[in-house]
C-alpha cells in the first residue's frame, strides 16, 4: 500500500511528520535509489528506502517516556554547537527516540519522547488544541489589564495568539511575579513572547503539563514511561489510536 514518504518516516519511528518533511527537503531520502521529494508516494513492503544512507528499518514497539528537560540542555538529538542536548540523557533507551516538540536551552521542564511518529504528530498538530501548562517567572508584577490582555491573545509578528489561561501564584522578594499559563498553540518561544508583549520579560520558564501528563516529582535530567492511564488522556484530547503495531510499556525498552 502506497503512502507519503513522511509518513511511511514517521512510522518507521525515525522521527515526527513534520521532522521527516525536513529530512526529505534535505535529500536525505532515496526511494529506489532516487531522491525522494515531498509529495511522494511509496509501498513500504516492495520499494527499497533508505535514510542517510542506511536501509529504513522496520519499526520496533512503541515507546512513550515523559523527561524533565534540565535548564542549559537543547532538545534536540545533535547540536552544531555542541551544546548538552536531549539525547546525552538517553543512552539507557534500547530504541531510537526522540523529543515531541521542543523546549528553548533556557527553559526546562517536561518533554515526550517516543519512537511513534504518528503520536507526535497529533501532539503537535494545532488543530489537536492539546494543552500545555508552564510555571513562568516574569520581571516586575503585572497589573490586571496586562494579565486580561494575555488571556484574550495578544498581536505577536506571527499574528494574535489565541485565548489563554493565565493565573498568578506568588511574589518574590525582588517584586517579581510567578505565574501559571495555559495554551494550546505551538509558537516558537511563545509564552516568551507573550510577556515581552506586555513589558514583562521571562526569568525563569519551567513546563508542568502536557495534554494532562504532568511533571510530578520527576528530577531535571530524568525520564520515566507513560502510564496506561496517561496515554488515555492523550487519546481522549488528540484522538490518538495506537493501530496495530505493538506497544512498549516503555520499562521494557529501558536497558
Amino acid at each position: 500500500m502506497e503512502k507519503r514518504i513522511q509518513k511511511i518516516l514517521s512510522e518507521a519511528g525515525v522521527a515526527s511528520r513534520r521532522k521527516a518533511e525536513e529530512l526529505i527537503a534535505e535529500g536525505r531520502v532515496l526511494v529506489n535509489g532516487k531522491v525522494a521529494t515531498l509529495g511522494m508516494k511509496a509501498d513500504p513492503g516492495k520499494d527499497f528506502i533508505k535514510l542517510n544512507g542506511k536501509p529504513l528499518q522496520r519499526p520496533g514497539p512503541r515507546a512513550y517516556f515523559a523527561f524533565n528537560k534540565p535548564r542549559g540542555v537543547m532538545s534536540t538529538l545533535d547540536d552544531p554547537e555542541g551544546r548538552p542536548t536531549v539525547k546525552d540523557f538517553l543512552g539507557r533507551i534500547r530504541q531510537r527516540v526522540y523529543p515531541v516538540g521542543r523546549l528553548d536551552y533556557n527553559s526546562e521542564g517536561l518533554l515526550l519522547i517516543t519512537n511513534d511518529g504518528e503520536f507526535a504528530n497529533l501532539v503537535l498538530h494545532p488543530s489537536r488544541k492539546i494543552r500545555k501548562t508552564y510555571q513562568v517567572k516574569v520581571k516586575g508584577v503585572l497589573e490586571e489589564e496586562e494579565i486580561e490582555k494575555l488571556r484574550r491573545g495578544v498581536r505577536l509578528k506571527d499574528g494574535l495568539t489565541q485565548p489563554a489561561k493565565v493565573k498568578p501564584i506568588g511574589k518574590t522578594e525582588g517584586e517579581n511575579s510567578w505565574l501559571e499559563v495555559t495554551i494550546h498553540e505551538g509558537r516558537k518561544r511563545q509564552v516568551r513572547r507573550m510577556f515581552e508583549h506586555v513589558g514583562h520579560p521571562v526569568l525563569k520558564l519551567k513546563r508542568t503539563s502536557i495534554g494532562g501528563i504532568t511533571l510530578g516529582d520527576l528530577e531535571p535530567g530524568r525520564l520515566r514511561p507513560l502510564t496506561p492511564q496517561e496515554m488515555e488522556k492523550i487519546r481522549r484530547q488528540s484522538g490518538f489510536t495506537e493501530g496495530s503495531r505493538k506497544v512498549g510499556t516503555g520499562k521494557d525498552l529501558i536497558g
